[in-house]
């Protein structure tokens, strides 16, 4: 402080001296006159100093209230720190008894949780045990169903052959009389002999008749009723009035079938001329048993029906015959299946496709069909008695030898003939249900392809009718031919050359991509 003041006692008389000396300037020497100067270069630096100092103690000011200001935070600090040791305490005191609780809940819980685990477990070893129980009672149950529904199958099996042999035992009593007769008759009179000879010319001609009424009658069925399946599926009548006139027939056609299968015994009795309306009537009745499933008690009833069919029936004397022949044991024989008689032998091959299940029998049956379908009549029949459906059914991949023989019957029924039967061949195969078959083989890895081709060939045919292309999509087939167009061996000509036909006529190919193939396969 004294440094300061001192200071401005100088700052004055400098001031003074300077005022002084600028008044006096030529009164001062030059001695003189420099220490002024020196002077006040001195109170320059003095004064300089004097606002640092003036600087610094303004910080030191400012630094004493920030200390002053941190002390008091410090003393606040302290005060909340003691609180909070204090709420620590009760904090820690607190949790201690809260974990002391906790842990006798958790004691009692781990308890109770024991207790109920072994309940758990008890109740899974009963379910476990009841469970094991209606396994077992479910298996029975099964077993027994099975066992039921089998016996029930046998008794129906045994029901319709005790029938066939009650009819066979009546025939063979019939027949058995008529030999008692015609021995009594041997040993009777001459006079007799001539009365009954008469007696039974008079009514052989009365029998012949009834069998000619007979088979009118069943012309007239097979025509004006059995033969319409398709008019009766394309009818616009309702659905429960066609059902029900549908199982009637059903019913009745299955009541006769066993009968008119006895009747084939008496064929050889009978004009040949009446046979083909007897076996078209068996082919018309099995034909509408196509949209039911088969009974049970007539699956005998058609294996025999078909065998009957295929070998022929030969008889060894006739229980009609008169005394004057006393001595005739010449056998008859009625051929069906090998007759030359077209139509009867037509009609007798359908049968046998129909009901018999020997690879043998079925496998001559198509070689005596694609016989008969190189000739227009032969077309004509196929036409005639809706063949298609009945080819259809053995066109499976499960049998390859009767697949590729089927496909060879459908294929005669492509080639062009003077009748023109190609047309409605084909617009018989143009249905759901001969399209869903054909996509069901060309899904298969087994197909031949032989087989393949053959098939192709048929379904060219059909892609040439514009309705059918829906059919196509239907089920997929334009997308499967693409397929075999880009995988099958160009080596393969003949199938090449169907699969771009059949895009083309689907219009899935054009004329430029089609040429464009082939020249890059040349």
């Amino acid at each position: 402080m004294d440094q300061i003041s001192n200071h401005g006692l100088l700052k004055k008389i400098v001031h003074g001296t300077g005022a002084q000396a600028c008044n006096r300037q030529c009164l001062i020497p030059p001695h003189i006159s420099q220490i002024y100067d020196e002077l006040f270069v001195i109170h320059q630096k003095l004064q300089r100093e004097s606002s640092a100092q003036q600087e610094y103690a303004l910080q030191l000011q400012k630094r004493e209230r920030c200390l002053t200001e941190q002390e008091t935070l410090f003393f606040q600090h302290e005060a909340a720190l003691a609180k909070i040791r204090g709420v620590e305490e009760e904090v820690h005191t607190k949790i201690a008894a809260i974990k002391e609780q906790h842990e006798a809940e958790v004691k009692q819980l781990t308890e109770a949780l024991r207790e109920i685990t072994k309940e758990n477990r008890r109740l899974k070893s009963s379910y476990d045990s009841l469970r094991d129980v209606n396994d077992s009672l479910r298996k029975q149950l099964s077993d027994v169903t099975e066992l039921n529904k089998k016996l029930e199958g046998q008794a129906r099996k045994a029901k319709a052959r005790l029938e066939n042999l009650q009819r066979k035992h009546e025939f063979s009593k019939v027949w058995k009389s008529n030999d008692l007769c015609q021995v009594m008759k041997e040993g009777k009179p001459v006079k007799q002999e001539k009365v009954m000879a008469k007696s039974r010319t008079a009514t052989l001609p009365l029998n012949s008749q009834v069998y000619e009424l007979l088979t009118y009658l069943m012309d007239w069925i097979s025509d004006q009723h059995l033969s319409k399946i398709k008019t009766q599926e394309e009818s616009h009548k309702p659905r429960v009035t066609q059902s029900s006139k549908n199982f009637c027939t059903q019913e009745k056609c299955m009541k006769l079938l066993p009968i008119a299968a006895e009747q084939l015994q008496w064929m050889p009795y009978v004009n040949p001329k009446l046979h083909v309306s007897v076996i078209k009537f068996i082919y018309w009745s099995i034909r509408q048993l196509d949209t039911d499933t088969q009974h049970t008690a007539m699956r005998s009833t058609m294996r025999r029906l078909g065998e009957d069919i295929f070998k022929g029936i030969v008889s060894k004397g006739n229980p009609q015959s008169s005394s004057e022949q006393p001595t005739e044991t010449k056998s008859k024989s009625a051929a069906f299946f090998k007759s030359f008689c077209m139509p009867l032998r037509f009609l007798s091959t359908l049968i046998v496709l129909k009901t018999v299940k020997q690879v043998d029998y079925l496998a001559q049956a198509f070689e005596s069909l694609r016989a008969d379908l190189k000739t227009d009549e032969g077309k004509a029949l196929f036409l005639e008695y809706q063949c298609v459906p009945v080819v259809l059914s053995h066109l499976k991949v499960s049998s390859t030898s009767l697949l590729s023989r089927a496909l060879d019957g459908l294929l005669q029924m492509t080639m062009e003939s003077g009748k023109c039967s190609l047309q409605p061949f084909l617009e018989a195969c143009s249905n759901e249900s001969f399209f869903q078959t054909c996509s069901v083989l060309l899904r298969s890895s087994k197909l031949d392809i032989a087989v393949l081709e053959k098939l192709c060939v048929i379904l060219q045919k059909l892609s040439r009718i514009k309705g059918n292309k829906k059919l196509f999509e239907m089920f997929g087939l334009h997308r499967m031919f693409q397929e075999l167009r880009r995988t099958v061996d160009p080596g393969h000509t003949f199938l090449c050359i169907n699969l771009n036909s059949i895009l083309l006529n689907l219009e899935f190919l054009t004329s430029n991509s089609l040429d464009s193939s082939l020249s890059t396969s040349h």
